[in-house]
């Protein structure tokens, strides 16, 4: 509710100053030509998502997500320990990260959302493995970065690949400080 104020005080404020200042005709056409490269924007992404999505799709029907889903089991074991009894829990981690693995939010987020309310249990309260949960997907470690390359190659981008260490690099940099920082946080909080 907060946003959309903040957006309707900026589109106001950009209307009377177009006004006041003799440049409304500059900011009509602003407006229509920023409509269209959205459009266009919008319609870019929407075949890259379709595009990585199948490949989701294809990996669960074949049984590559699963077997993803094991590898991750031991590390996933460790970063939620809390979960480890729990099969279903650590399905729907696994199955989460290894969206996330691949560059694929949207695919990962209903799986972060049942993995979520699994580690709430029937109580509904936060634990630590909820808030690792929270950290990890923030952080979201990421070997195939496709929406962000397909974001690229919308806009036209030669080689929208060409940024996969510098995000390696970054995402596990950030995965790291995050885990590090919800240990600390969690002994601070013990005491």
């Amino acid at each position: 509710m907060a946003m959309s104020w903040v957006w309707t005080g900026m589109i106001l404020l950009s209307l009377v100053w177009g006004l006041l200042t003799g440049t409304g005709s500059e900011l009509g056409a602003a407006a229509m030509d920023g409509a269209a490269a959205a459009a266009e924007l919008a319609l870019g992404l929407c075949g890259g998502i379709c595009l990585w999505s199948g490949v989701m799709e294809v990996m669960e029907r074949s049984g590559a997500a699963k077997g993803l889903s094991r590898l991750l089991c031991p590390v996933l074991g460790r970063l939620f320990p809390d979960a480890k009894g729990d099969a279903a829990a650590m399905n729907a981690i696994s199955a989460n990260v290894s969206a996330n693995l691949l560059g694929l939010g949207n695919a990962a987020t209903p799986m972060g959302i049942r993995a979520a309310r699994r580690l709430a249990g029937d109580t509904g309260k936060a634990n630590r493995s909820l808030f690792m949960l929270v950290v990890v997907n923030t952080a979201s470690l990421q070997l195939l970065p496709t929406t962000v390359c397909t974001l690229r190659s919308a806009l036209g981008s030669a080689a929208p690949f060409e940024i996969l260490p510098a995000v390696w690099l970054s995402s596990i940099l950030s995965v790291l400080a995050g885990i590090f920082a919800a240990r600390v946080m969690e002994k601070l909080w013990a005491r």
